[in-house]
C-alpha cells in the first residue's frame, strides 16, 4: 500500500493552499492507480533527478512526469480537518480531524510562522502569536487522544498479556492496527522508555502518556511547514522552531499556488520547485501581475531558494519515510518495458527494499518465480537479498516471465 502523507494544522494557517498549490494537477498521466480522489486526498508530486539524463536516453514516462531532467512522481497527499485544542475531547472538528490523521504514514504540521493568527485560528496583529505553540499544541492533541485509545480496557489487555506471561506488544499491535502503529513501533517505544512490556499494569500514568508521545513519533513523524515565510515576522520564529527541535521548512503557499496557475496557464516557466521562474507571455499580464511575480521573486524565492512547498513534500517522503526512487525495465540494454518505452515508470519504496520484494512491488508472480535481477547500468547479476539504491534501474528474471 503506498505510504499517506497527512497535512494537519490549526484553521486559517493557509493548509488549505497548501494543499491546492500541491495537488494542482500538472499534466493528465495515463494508468496511475489513483484515477478518484476522494474530497479531502488529492495526488502531490515529488521532484527527483531523472536517470535518463546520466544514460542518456529520451524517456517515455508513464506512471510519473519527466520535465527536463526532472521526475515528478505522484503521491498521495490527504487534507485533515483544522484542529483546535480540546480535539482530542471532539471540540471543533476533532473527532474527524483525527480519524483521517490517523491513515497517515507521515505528517506535515503547517504554522503560521508570520503569527498572525492565534491558537484558534482568529485573526490577530503580525507576530503577536507564537507559531511554536501551534506545533506543540498539535502534538499535545495527538498524544492525548491516543491516550484515551490506550487506557480503554488497559488493565484487562495488561492483566491477560501479565497472565500469559507475554509481552503487551502483540496486544497492542491489535488495538492499534486501525492506525498504522506496528509491533515494532510498539517495541521501539517501549525500548527507547525503558518501559517493562512484561508487566505493562504497573505503567504510571505518567509513563503510559509518555508512551503514546514516543508512538506518535516513532509511527507519525512529522515535518513542520513554516508559512507565510515572505513576512518578515517569519524569520525570527523559524529560528525559533528550528532551536525547539523540529525539522523546519519555510513556505509560501501562496506564492507557490499563483507560480503553479501561471505555468499551467503557459504565461511563464516554472517547474515546482525551481529556484526561480522565467516570463514567457509577459504581453498576457497586467502589470499588477507583474508585480506580484516580482514580489514572489524578491521575498520568497531570493530570501529562502524556493516556495518550500515542492521541498516540504520531497522531505517527508525521501527523509521521513525514507523513500527512494527505483526504475524497472524489462530490456536492460535499451532500458525498455515490453513495448519499447524508455524507462517508462518509477517506483517509490523504502530504502532496505531487496530486490525480490521489489518484485513482489511489480506482480506477485515475479517474486514467486525470481530468479535474479539485474543492474541495467552495469550488467551485474543481483541476488534476491539485494538491497536497492536509490536510482537503481533493475530488471528482474523470473521463471514465468510476465509483462508488467
Amino acid at each position: 500500500m503506498p505510504p499517506l502523507v497527512g497535512l494537519v494544522g490549526k484553521p486559517n494557517v493557509g493548509k488549505s493552499t497548501f494543499f491546492s498549490a500541491a495537488t494542482l494537477k500538472i499534466v493528465e498521466i495515463a494508468e496511475y492507480p489513483f484515477t478518484t480522489i476522494e474530497a479531502n486526498r488529492g495526488v502531490a508530486y515529488l521532484r527527483t533527478p531523472c536517470v535518463c539524463r546520466e544514460l542518456g536516453v529520451q524517456d517515455n514516462p508513464v506512471n510519473s512526469l519527466c520535465i527536463d531532467g526532472v521526475r515528478l512522481l505522484p503521491v498521495e497527499l490527504i487534507d485533515c480537518p483544522g484542529l483546535i485544542r480540546g480535539a482530542h475531547r471532539g471540540r471543533g472538528l476533532g473527532n474527524r480531524f483525527l480519524d483521517e490523521v490517523r491513515r497517515a504514514d507521515a505528517l506535515i504540521v503547517l504554522c503560521d510562522a508570520a503569527g498572525m493568527t492565534d491558537g484558534d485560528g482568529r485573526p490577530v496583529p503580525p507576530g503577536s502569536h507564537d507559531p511554536l505553540d501551534d506545533v506543540r499544541m498539535f502534538e499535545e492533541e495527538f498524544d492525548l487522544w491516543l491516550l484515551g485509545l490506550l487506557r480503554r480496557d488497559w488493565e484487562r489487555m495488561a492483566k491477560r498479556a501479565e497472565s500469559a506471561r507475554e509481552e503487551i506488544s502483540g496486544h497492542l499491535e491489535v488495538r492499534l492496527s486501525g492506525l498504522k502503529i506496528t509491533r515494532e513501533h510498539i517495541l521501539e517505544a517501549v525500548d527507547r522508555l525503558g518501559l517493562d512490556p512484561y508487566k505493562a499494569r504497573n505503567w504510571r500514568d505518567e509513563e503510559l502518556l509518555n508512551f503514546a508521545g514516543e508512538l506518535r513519533r516513532i509511527s507519525k513523524p512529522l515535518i513542520v511547514a513554516a508559512n507565510k515565510a515572505d513576512r518578515d515576522e517569519a524569520v525570527e520564529n523559524m529560528e525559533r522552531l528550528r532551536e525547539a527541535g523540529y525539522r523546519v521548512v519555510p513556505t509560501s503557499a501562496e506564492a507557490e499556488l499563483a507560480l503553479r496557475r501561471a505555468a499551467q496557464a503557459e504565461v511563464v516557466r516554472y517547474t515546482p520547485g525551481d529556484t526561480d521562474f522565467e516570463i514567457t507571455e509577459p504581453d498576457r499580464l497586467t502589470g499588477r501581475q507583474r508585480r506580484a511575480l516580482e514580489m514572489i521573486r524578491e521575498r520568497v524565492l531570493r530570501r529562502w531558494g524556493s516556495t518550500g512547498v515542492q521541498q516540504t513534500l520531497n522531505d517527508a517522503f525521501f527523509q521521513l519515510l525514507d523513500m527512494i526512487p527505483v526504475y524497472p525495465v524489462e530490456d536492460a540494454e535499451r532500458y525498455t518495458d515490453h513495448q519499447g518505452r524508455v524507462l517508462p515508470d518509477c517506483y517509490l519504496v523504502r530504502r532496505g527494499t531487496t530486490a525480490k520484494e521489489f518484485a513482489a512491488l511489480i506482480h506477485t508472480e515475479l517474486a514467486e518465480s525470481f530468479i535474479y535481477a539485474v543492474d541495467a547500468r552495469t550488467k551485474r547479476r543481483l541476488g534476491e537479498d539485494y538491497l536497492l539504491q536509490g536510482g537503481d534501474v533493475i530488471k528482474i528474471v523470473a521463471a514465468k516471465a510476465r509483462r508488467a
